[in-house]
């Protein structure tokens, strides 16, 4: 579900800001660390980094997993200069208004191409019990709203996981395939919408949605709450995912929020597209589309558009 493979020389360097100490900015994103790292104290996510600016949090932490940095390391930004999406496409939101944070999770490679569909659980369950919207999820890496068919979904959310494999190689030293039981470092990106206020670009307004949009300034939640809630239930889901029977539990878990799932869509797949009918994943996360002329066809990769029925 959207898992990208990476294998590219990236410099060492520490996470840093762009912004002076005195700055009202870094001052609060501080605030917002000090109070992330007291909820998460103890946890396998506790070590949270937020900054004011930076320029992508994925590459900040593929960054902090070739330093050989643990698992768990999560950063956090209030503003991204260089922020991405799946396909090189660029995310940019106003600052302040929406949590962008990437995780460092180091799955066994038999599991890491769910890293996607289990951060976009953890954020869907955690949007709920932050304000009550329930968003779906819209194969292979998006939150959407309202996603259940009653009205034009919106992007709520975007997820990109990033896998660097083998870890911490340069560009000249091969590559093979990992086997089930090697651990693959993984940085796993989001960008959720929480308030943009009357912020959000006019060519956005169409195609996607915040969440004071869908419950109102009074009842949106403060970005932190949701970090924690988010990495919280990602800390059950990963290990949950990681024993024996998960990956079929997580993907049960996954198909009951599906927007796709059972929806006519279109697959952009840059070649050719695929129309028909999404009947469900595999165990990788692959979809299955029943195509218009009956057969089937497992898809990896590919955007997908929800069309309504004739």
């Amino acid at each position: 579900m959207g898992l990208r493979w990476v294998r590219r020389v990236v410099c060492t360097r520490p996470v840093t800001d762009f912004t002076t100490d005195a700055d009202p900015a870094r001052t609060a994103a501080a605030a917002a660390e000090a109070r992330a790292r007291e909820a998460l104290a103890g946890t396998r996510f506790g070590d949270v980094r937020w900054l004011a600016v930076t320029g992508s949090t994925n590459e900040d932490v593929l960054r902090l997993a070739r330093a050989g940095e643990a698992e768990g390391i999560v950063v956090a930004a209030d503003l991204q200069t260089a922020g991405r999406g799946r396909r090189g496409r660029t995310w940019e939101a106003p600052a302040g208004s929406s949590l962008m944070a990437t995780v460092l999770l180091r799955p066994p490679a038999r599991v890491a191409a769910l890293a996607t569909a289990t951060v976009a659980l953890a954020a869907a369950e955690a949007v709920e019990a932050a304000c009550g919207a329930t968003p779906r999820l819209k194969w292979p890496n998006d939150l959407v709203w309202p996603g259940d068919g009653s009205g034009p979904d919106r992007k709520l959310a975007g997820i990109l996981a990033e896998a660097d494999w083998p870890a911490g190689s340069g560009i000249a030293d091969g590559w093979r395939e990992p086997r089930p039981t090697d651990r693959v470092a993984v940085a796993v990106g989001i960008g959720l919408n929480v308030a943009w206020a009357g912020r959000a670009p006019a060519e956005l307004t169409d195609v996607a949605v915040a969440l004071d949009e869908v419950v109102g300034a009074e009842g949106t939640p403060d970005r932190v709450d949701l970090l924690v809630g988010l990495l919280r239930r990602l800390d059950a889901l990963d290990a949950e995912l990681r024993a024996e029977g998960g990956r079929a539990a997580v993907l049960a878990r996954w198909r009951a929020r599906s927007a796709t799932l059972g929806r006519r869509v279109r697959v952009d797949l840059g070649s050719d597209d695929v129309e028909g009918t999404a009947v469900d994943v595999t165990e990788d996360g692959h979809l299955v589309v029943e195509t218009l002329e009956g057969t089937r066809r497992e898809l990896a990769v590919g955007d997908v558009v929800h069309l309504r029925d004739r």
